[in-house]
């Protein structure tokens, strides 16, 4: 799936020259706010987090 999504980015921006400018301008913004990159790297860290279980008595 993923690959197929970047397909479809690199076809749209070979197709329209502008969208790599407007694209860039995006992730610059969204890199810009602390809270959404910190909310992102935890989104992308949750898998290979270890499962905490219940305590055991």
């Amino acid at each position: 799936m993923k690959w197929l999504l970047l397909g479809a980015l690199l076809g749209l921006l070979l197709t329209i020259p502008q969208a790599l400018a407007v694209a860039v301008t995006v992730v610059t913004v969204l890199a810009s706010q602390p809270l959404l990159v910190a909310f992102a790297a935890g989104i992308l860290a949750r898998p290979y987090l270890p499962l905490v279980g219940r305590w055991t008595r």
